[in-house]
Parts: C-alpha cells; sequence; structure tokens
C-alpha cells in the first residue's frame, strides 16, 4: 500500500475516534450532555458508543480498505455470493438435522427438567436462576434463546441488572451445536473431536465473564 492509502487510513481511524470521544464525552469539546449520559460511567459510556460505532466501522473500513489495495470489491463480492449459493445448498441436511433435534429437545422438556436440576447449585453460585433457561438454550438456538431475552426485558425491565446481564450472556456465547452443524457440515467433516468440548468450555467461560462483569459495572 502506497502512502496516499497509509494516509486515508490514519485519517479513517482519526476520524471515528474523534467520533467515539464526541459522542462518549460530548464535554471534551464543550458539548451540552444530556441527564441520561451524565447518569453513566465511564465504562458504560464506552460500551455503549462501541456498540454504536462497531457496525459503521466495519462496513466502512473493509470496502475501503480493499479499495485502497487495488482490489475489485464488487467482483470479488459476487464470487463470494456465489460459493455462498453452493455451500448453503451443502449444509442444509445437516441443518435439518440439527433443527429437528434442537425442537424435539424443547419440546420433550430437556430445557426445563435441567433448569429445574441446576436452581439449587446456582443459588449457592450466586447466579441468577432466571438466567439459568437462557443459558442452556444459547449453544442450541438463538432464536430460542432471543425468544427467553425477550420475556426476561419484559418481566424486569430493560434497565435491570437481569436484563442488562442477559443481554451480555447473549452476546457472549454462541450457538455452538448450530455452529458446528454448519460449518462442519460445510467441508464434510464428520467427527468434530474437541470442537464441542471447546465451544462449551468458551460458553461457560462467557456466562461466569458475563455475570462478574454486569454486577460490577451495573449493581447498584
Amino acid at each position: 500500500m502506497n502512502r496516499f492509502g497509509v494516509a486515508t487510513l490514519v485519517l479513517f481511524f482519526l476520524f471515528f475516534v474523534a467520533l467515539f470521544v464526541a459522542i462518549s464525552f460530548p464535554e471534551t469539546f464543550n458539548h451540552p450532555v444530556s441527564a441520561e449520559l451524565q447518569q453513566q460511567g465511564p465504562i458504560v459510556r464506552s460500551l455503549n458508543t462501541i456498540s454504536l460505532l462497531a457496525i459503521p466501522f466495519m462496513l466502512a473500513f473493509f470496502p475501503l480498505y480493499a479499495a485502497l489495495r487495488r482490489v475489485k470489491v464488487y467482483e470479488q463480492f459476487i464470487e463470494g455470493a456465489k460459493e455462498g449459493f453452493q455451500v448453503a445448498v451443502t449444509i442444509i441436511p445437516y441443518l435439518i438435522a440439527i433443527l429437528v433435534a434442537i425442537g424435539m429437545f424443547r419440546g420433550a422438556g430437556g430445557i426445563d427438567l435441567i433448569t429445574a436440576w441446576l436452581k439449587p447449585v446456582m443459588k449457592l453460585l450466586y447466579f441468577p436462576s432466571e438466567l439459568l433457561p437462557m443459558s442452556l438454550m444459547r449453544p442450541l438456538s438463538g432464536s430460542g434463546t432471543l425468544g427467553i431475552f425477550t420475556e426476561l426485558v419484559s418481566q424486569f425491565g430493560p434497565d435491570s441488572l437481569i436484563a442488562r446481564t442477559a443481554g451480555t450472556i447473549y452476546g457472549s456465547m454462541e450457538t455452538t451445536f448450530y455452529v458446528i452443524a454448519v460449518y462442519f457440515g460445510a467441508v464434510g467433516v464428520q467427527r468434530t473431536r474437541h470442537a464441542v468440548p471447546a465451544g462449551l468450555i468458551a460458553d461457560l467461560v462467557g456466562i461466569i465473564a458475563s455475570v462478574v462483569i454486569c454486577r460490577l459495572v451495573f449493581s447498584p
């Protein structure tokens, strides 16, 4: 990349840094601070701003970087879309299998049964029992988890500790079994070996970190 490309990227990053500061800490530029923003600490301000700017940043950065590297963005996008269609056709059988298995497990009451077993243990660990069904559902189904999360927000309110922790858990975990079925099926891998334990351990770490961080940040 030539000097013009490097300078363009530097200006691009500086623009988003300035935008980040202007949104998170408007007093830096002598702008009025809203009452809601005054009640938030610097960590909460920064996290809210990052969540607001992350998608626009990525949508702008990757095409800009590719154009500066003289990559034909549109042509590459078309080629990727063609490959994506072929992959979608390949993974349909694996996707149907995992969705049917998830539906049977939920319909049979497996989530409710495991929740009832683990509630006493969760209380000893100071883990909110209301978050247990969502934590168990997240590795299986994203849509099912979203439904449980919506119920928690409606029940406790969007600004409650339960709702904030649930949202953090939702973003910190992955639909492990769904992802394994899709991506391993796309490349024809049938023996997952250590992928499932590694994914579930990562989900557990995400749950623990979400509860601890949300208690530190959002607890009164």
